[in-house]
């Protein structure tokens, strides 16, 4: 039986400073695939004829983000944690189609190492699909012992996809200023409002999935975008400063794992400090959110302006490797290099990001549906979970292409969106406020919530109809 929410005060917020992460991980993890990868092939493809829906499905995920957010804030518990409290059942589903979604995920350590074996050319004498892989195994490796051997391992995530987010973001903002470039923004924004669509370009129903995906994947997309809940956790915010974190506590004290969540006494001193706390939610959601926009933007433009004249699609063993252009541009061969390098970081920390986080998920899953589990220590299971799914992703990377496993795990991920989605809307919306009336969200948030529900379930009807 889950034991109903307890009331507590809410811990005083620390500043912007402090609490401010979460969000720019987010935003770096979801640069991994959207950016580097589905919208530059859509628009070297296709042109400005798909380009009006990217701002859409980018702000698309903000509601749904928040309220992901907004859950762990009040409640200190995960998202995981809110479903089970939703209906076991329920939860055990979506648990297995989650794992599903994510036996791929090593598919974007071979994409990082697309760039990697283009950039070296090593092993000297094997083909690109050897060199890739070869690549790929080694920032596993790297990345894996990352993950093992930090004291915080919340913390060493952070910091990587910091670290590449703004490097990504400068070496874009500089080629955007070459005139090859720029002569072609007064199109691209036109195009941003209405569709144009290319001469002498046909429409390719095989394409469907990759559009979907671009679309759906905008931000973070299918299941991934659950694992902000976790950040936020690992962050200490709001409820979450009395649970302890998985590898290590946040305060040097033994880690605390209670039984159930807490919610906000709501006295004026609580009611107060959430505010903050809230505000700070909706900050540090747009920071992800628009500064994923923005990267991608950029992206799509210099695809627009250097692939699409010519042609030339991110595709096969070259997924990673012909968007160099877009730093050659303007740094001839030291940009071609130093994209190669950012691109190969992004797209394998999208692994170590996602190893962590679906280790995280795993463990907190089974501690909550199955209580003979919490004889082991947490750490333990999470440490399980590493090294299982490490082998696992290790093993279907041998499978395919980078490309058409990146795609299998969005698709059964966009199905779990469309059904998780829901599953947050009935969560904040009913089961929440029976625990706190004033934890129920305003009519503003319903409404944003309910929109991105709807669409999400049109976006799937639209799909089935296109391809069946």
């Amino acid at each position: 039986m889950i034991e109903p929410l307890q009331k507590k005060s809410v811990p005083i917020f620390p500043g912007w400073a402090k609490a401010l992460g979460p969000g720019i991980v987010w935003m770096a993890l979801a640069q991994g695939s959207g950016e580097l990868v589905w919208w530059p092939f859509i628009v070297a493809k296709y042109g400005l004829g798909f380009l009006f829906l990217l701002v859409p499905a980018c702000l698309l995920q903000f509601p749904l983000n928040y309220e992901i957010g907004r859950y762990t804030v009040l409640t200190g518990e995960t998202i995981w944690q809110g479903f089970i409290r939703l209906s076991r059942p329920f939860a055990f589903f979506l648990w297995v189609l989650m794992i599903t979604s994510f036996l791929w995920f090593g598919a974007f350590a071979s994409a990082g190492g697309t760039a990697l074996a283009s950039l070296t050319n090593f092993p000297w004498g094997y083909s690109p699909r050897a060199q890739s892989l070869f690549w790929g195994y080694l920032t596993i490796a790297v990345y894996f012992c990352a993950l093992s051997f930090s004291r915080v391992v919340y913390n060493a995530v952070e910091k990587v996809m910091m670290a590449v987010a703004v490097i990504t973001v400068v070496g874009l903002c500089s080629s955007v200023g070459h005139p090859q470039v720029s002569s072609t923004i007064p199109r691209f924004v036109t195009g941003l409002l209405i569709p144009q669509w290319p001469e002498g370009r046909v429409w390719d129903v095989q394409d469907a999935t990759k559009l979907l995906t671009a679309v759906t994947f905008a931000g973070l997309g299918g299941f991934w975008t659950l694992f902000y809940s976790y950040w936020l956790r690992e962050k200490g915010a709001g409820m979450s400063r009395y649970f302890g974190r998985i590898t290590s506590p946040i305060t040097g004290k033994p880690e605390v794992i209670p039984e159930t969540g807490f919610i906000p006494d709501w006295n004026p001193a609580s009611r107060k400090e959430m505010n903050r706390w809230l505000k700070f939610l909706f900050a540090d959601c747009g920071i992800g959110v628009v500064g994923n926009l923005l990267t991608t933007l950029l992206t799509c433009l210099l695809s627009y302006a250097l692939l699409f004249p010519e042609r030339i699609l991110p595709q096969e063993w070259e997924i990673a490797v012909v968007q160099s252009r877009f730093f050659e541009v303007q740094w001839g061969s030291f940009g071609r290099i130093l994209f190669l390098v950012v691109a190969a970081a992004f797209l394998s920390d999208t692994w170590m990001a996602t190893a962590d986080a679906v280790s995280r998920v795993n463990t907190d899953i089974v501690y909550g549906l199955f209580p003979r589990s919490r004889k082991f220590h947490v750490r333990s299971w999470y440490y399980a979970f590493l090294i299982l799914g490490t082998v696992v992703t290790c093993v279907t990377m041998l499978l395919s292409q980078p490309g058409p496993l990146i795609l299998l795990s969005a698709v059964i991920g966009f199905a779990g969106t469309v059904i998780y989605s829901a599953a947050v809307l009935i969560l904040n919306c009913l089961v929440l406020p029976k625990n706190s009336p004033d934890a129920r969200p305003g009519r503003v948030a319903i409404a944003a919530i309910s929109l991105s529900v709807f669409a999400y379930f049109s976006l799937m009807v639209a799909y089935l109809y296109v391809q069946f």
